[in-house]
């Protein structure tokens, strides 16, 4: 395999998750039948070593990083069940890189309803199931009703980001659709279905969990951990001027929970990707804002198309030198992938 771009957001579904996947199928897809649509897209998340290897050999792939799709077992609000989800995920994920280590690798699936288990299942994954990190989807559903929101930036999760540390390894941030419950009428997703998803929802929200990370204090109490957003980090390089800027105030200053603000720990703990956002004038502007070496390349594969990705990013006009950091030499780099710089 000649030399190509690293994918480190693409997605798939093990066979024993496929149910789960419908209820989010008009969610997906409003306008058509869901299980119609959901058998497509199934097929495409459980492809690996088909038409997903074919398309990369086409197009100039050499190498994706594969996670479990969203919401997974932040979906699950029932704590065993989530464990579980994981657990399999991870088993079945590894069992199928292990087909072709030259061409994938893997994020662990997590279930963060207890963050020493959560701790427990990612040190497995790296050191027993050669896995490079963990992803998670945004906020952990909880409660009877799955109508809890439970987000990793409190006290309760230092086991975890202590772990995320002592095994070096980052941690992806996934956005995840609206549970039932904010989409009930005369909530803010009620009437306005057509504001879910990727196109704004998505980054809305998942802005707000990677906003209240950045200034919980995490960084400061684990300086060494790394996480990842994709989609050009949620939008958040457009606002860490502002962000900061007003984080910086005398009025918030003295009292806010993190030492630095927020755009000290985008240029030291945070890394962004193209993840479904292939825009050369926003990628440029992230790396004039927060830095090359905190740019990595990535499709959103089946959510976005291969050769869509890989056109992009041939027009993309950077120096070649600057090209191979943000497709290959960052991820290698950040993940440890078993790669050649």
């Amino acid at each position: 395999m000649v030399r190509g771009t690293i994918a480190v957001e693409e997605a798939i579904i093990d066979p024993s998750g496929v149910a789960a996947l419908s209820q989010w199928a008009t969610l997906l897809s409003p306008a058509q039948n869901a299980s119609t649509t959901m058998t497509a897209h199934e097929r495409r998340l459980l492809d690996i070593h088909d038409e997903r290897l074919k398309s990369m050999d086409e197009e100039g792939v050499e190498y994706m990083l594969l996670s479990l799709t969203s919401p997974g077992c932040q979906g699950e609000a029932d704590p065993s069940k989530a464990e579980k989800m994981a657990t399999v995920a991870n088993d079945y994920l590894s069992g199928e890189v292990k087909k072709n280590p030259k061409r994938f690798g893997a994020l662990a699936a997590l279930s963060m309803h207890d963050p020493v288990q959560a701790a427990g299942e990612l040190r497995r994954a790296v050191k027993e199931l050669s896995m490079f990190g963990g992803l998670v989807n945004d906020f952990q559903s909880t409660g009877e009703d799955a109508g809890g929101k439970e987000y990793f930036d409190t006290a309760k999760y230092d086991p975890f980001w202590e772990t995320v540390q002592e095994l070096g390894v980052p941690i992806y941030f996934h956005p995840r659709y609206r549970i039932k419950q904010d989409l009930e009428p005369e909530t803010q997703y009620g009437a306005r279905k057509h504001l879910l998803g990727a196109g704004v929802q998505f980054h809305l929200d998942l802005s707000f969990h990677l906003y209240a990370v950045c200034s919980s204090g995490i960084f400061d109490r684990f300086p060494k951990v790394q996480i990842v957003a994709g989609h050009l980090g949620e939008g958040i390089p457009f606002n860490l001027w502002r962000a900061s800027h007003w984080y910086n105030h005398p009025f918030k200053k003295n009292t806010r929970p993190s030492k630095e603000d927020y755009i000290y720990y985008f240029k030291h703990n945070v890394s962004i990707t193209t993840s479904g956002n292939f825009s050369t004038t926003g990628l440029k502007f992230c790396i004039n804002e927060i830095g090359l070496d905190r740019c990595l390349y990535a499709i959103d594969t089946p959510y976005e198309n291969v050769k869509d990705g890989q056109d992009w990013w041939k027009t993309v006009d950077l120096p070649a030198d600057q090209k191979e950091i943000i497709a290959r030499t960052n991820a290698i780099r950040l993940f440890k992938l078993p790669l050649e710089e």
